[in-house]
């Protein structure tokens, strides 16, 4: 299963767009939004273009509510933090990277944990959980990047947008 991490959209639907078309064009099955698509027109656009499953962590400069989701049986909106697992493998979400100590410390046994906020595509290790950061879609300060992820084969890869067909 491809999994697509996305976060720090920042409105930027010129570039959501362009993430959903490759996403539904490469066999992704699930989204995970790790905060900062901004505002309703952004959460919106996301859940009705992108029909497979969408997990989401609300950031630091959301300005939707959270209840627009219960109409899209889609998405799921995950409050500040999640965890998940799926394919045998245990997966966090978070925002802003101080969360990340609080995953681990509720889950040691956590797989990977992907986070946002910083705009920075960034990976390291912490004992056995890989922390992941996909950089920022909106292109704020930094290239538009999104991440994905095989289930099955464990491979992790950055995407730049400007140059994914």
């Amino acid at each position: 299963m491809k999994i697509a991490i996305i976060s720090d959209v920042h409105d930027n639907l010129k570039n959501l767009n362009k993430f959903i078309n490759w996403a539904n064009n490469n066999d992704v099955s699930i989204v995970f939004c790790t905060g900062d698509l901004t505002n309703e027109e952004s959460a919106r656009y996301l859940a009705e273009k992108f029909n497979k499953n969408i997990y989401i962590i609300s950031g630091n400069v959301e300005l939707y509510e959270p209840q627009l989701f219960h109409e899209y049986k889609n998405v799921h909106h995950l409050g500040e933090t999640g965890i998940i697992t799926l394919a045998n493998t245990k997966f966090g979400l978070c925002h802003e990277p101080h969360f990340i100590y609080e995953l681990i410390e509720k889950r040691p046994d956590l797989d990977i944990i992907f986070y946002g906020h910083t705009h920075k595509p960034w990976i390291e290790k912490q004992k056995q959980t890989k922390i992941v950061n996909p950089g920022t879609l909106g292109g704020v300060f930094q290239k538009a990047t999104f991440a994905t992820y095989n289930t099955e084969t464990k491979k992790l890869e950055l995407k730049i947008l400007e140059i994914i067909k």
